[in-house]
C-alpha cells in the first residue's frame, strides 16, 4: 500500500515505483574518432562519390548500424570528417594590420586544403552539395557562414583602426579574397601559391583603401 500500513498478514507492503527510464547506448568517442579517420582516408582516396558506408565501416572497424546510428548520410558523415580537419587549421589572425590578418587567414586556408586531405574533400563536399540539398544548407551554415562570421572580426578591427571605412560590404571583400581561391582550388588552372596570396591581399586591401 502506498501508505505503508499493515496489513492482515502482518507484512508492510508498499507499491512499487515507476521504473528507471532505460538509456540508449553511450556514443562512443573512440568509435567516432575512428570512423572519422577512416571517412577521411576514403574520401582523400576517392572523393565522396567514390565512399562507401560499407567500406568506412570496414576501416573503422565498426558495423554499418553503428555509423547510421550516428549519422544520417554519407554526407552529413564526409561534413563532420572534413570539420574535425580543417577548422582547427583556421585561427583568428590579429596582427594589428588589416593586410596582414587577411594574409594569415589566406595562407592558412591554402596551407589546409593544399597540404591536407581537407582539400580533395572540400572539393567532393561543394560538388555532391549541388546534388544534396540538405547537404548544401548544412555546409553553408556550418563552414562558409562559421568561417565568414570569424573573418568579418577582421574587418571590424580594421574598421575599428580606421583603415577601411565603416561602410565596407564586408561579404564582397571576402567574396574578392576567398572567391579566388576557391576558383583555383575547383579549376585547377593555376597553382594555390604563396605568390598567389600576396597579390590577391594586395590588390584587395589597395581597392579598399582607395574606396
Amino acid at each position: 500500500m502506498a501508505d505503508g500500513r499493515i496489513p492482515a498478514s502482518g507484512h508492510i507492503v508498499r507499491e512499487a515505483g515507476p521504473p528507471a527510464p532505460r538509456r540508449g547506448r553511450p556514443r562512443s568517442a573512440q568509435a567516432d574518432r575512428a570512423i572519422m579517420d577512416a571517412a577521411a582516408e576514403v574520401l582523400a582516396e576517392r572523393g565522396l562519390a567514390g565512399m562507401s558506408i560499407e567500406e568506412v565501416a570496414a576501416r573503422a572497424g565498426v558495423g554499418k548500424t553503428t555509423i547510421y546510428r550516428r549519422w544520417t548520410s554519407r554526407g552529413t558523415l564526409a561534413l563532420d570528417a572534413f570539420l574535425a580537419e580543417f577548422q582547427g587549421q583556421q585561427p583568428l589572425p590579429d596582427t594589428g594590420s588589416l593586410h596582414d590578418d587577411l594574409l594569415a587567414a589566406l595562407r592558412a586556408w591554402i596551407r589546409s586544403v593544399t597540404g591536407t586531405s581537407a582539400g580533395p574533400i572540400l572539393a567532393s563536399l561543394i560538388a555532391e552539395a549541388q546534388r544534396d540539398p540538405g547537404l548544401a544548407a548544412s555546409w553553408r551554415g556550418r563552414v562558409v557562414e562559421r568561417l565568414r562570421d570569424q573573418h568579418k572580426i577582421m574587418l571590424d578591427r580594421a574598421v575599428a583602426r580606421g583603415e577601411i571605412a565603416a561602410g565596407t560590404d564586408y561579404d564582397v571583400v571576402l567574396d574578392l579574397m576567398f572567391g579566388a581561391a576557391y576558383h583555383r582550388l575547383l579549376q585547377g588552372h593555376q597553382p594555390l601559391t604563396d605568390k598567389f596570396a600576396r597579390q590577391v591581399v594586395d590588390y584587395v586591401v589597395a581597392g579598399l583603401k582607395r574606396a
